[in-house]
């Protein structure tokens, strides 16, 4: 469907919706043609109650406390805008490559219709397709604010955490590998 078209069915106009489209901050995806012409993607028909939207902000220290919460600011803007009552707003402060992470899973596991982000990475660093393909099959639509943005060092940081993640994993390995043959020792 024509941007034009979605932005009439949304109640918005359409100098708004392309204003949305230039900012990269439309709530779903499109794609620009050759010819010019904006299409908006086809989406899993998700029935969704604007009752149960949440918003998951995360950052990966304790150092950065003032940027989650003008991540989780910039989302509650974004839902008061798109007249979303907001349920609750989740934050947390750990790794995106942690698969563990209690606040996300308690959050996923209170089966929300509407999850908003504000970036893909606040959600996970790998994997985020999981996340795109996986939660309209439980009827919760995935809103990604800044969809398009990408931080200049993005590979770099990535190939960072990887390292961190697999020498963390390693050292793990070897204080406990170093412990149970201490503990084998004194027993001797």
């Amino acid at each position: 469907m024509k941007l034009g078209q979605w932005a009439k069915q949304q109640g918005i106009s359409y100098q708004t919706a392309w204003r949305w489209f230039k900012a990269g901050t439309l709530p779903i995806p499109v794609i620009q043609s050759q010819t010019g012409t904006i299409i908006v993607q086809p989406k899993p028909d998700i029935k969704v109650t604007s009752s149960n939207v949440w918003i998951y902000a995360r950052v990966s220290s304790p150092n950065k406390r003032d940027d989650l919460e003008r991540q989780a600011q910039r989302c509650i803007e974004f839902c008061s805008k798109s007249g979303w009552p907001v349920i609750k707003v989740v934050k947390e402060i750990a790794s995106g490559m942690n698969d563990s992470r209690p606040k996300l899973l308690k959050l996923l596991s209170e089966n929300p219709t509407r999850l908003v982000v504000e970036h893909k990475d606040r959600l996970t660093r790998f994997g985020f397709r999981y996340f795109e393909e996986l939660l309209p099959k439980v009827n919760c639509e995935l809103v990604v604010i800044n969809r398009d943005f990408v931080e200049k060092d993005d590979l770099l940081k990535d190939l960072a955490a990887i390292v961190t993640s697999f020498c963390c994993r390693l050292y793990g390995l070897r204080r406990g590998q170093n412990k149970a043959r201490k503990i084998k020792e004194e027993l001797k």
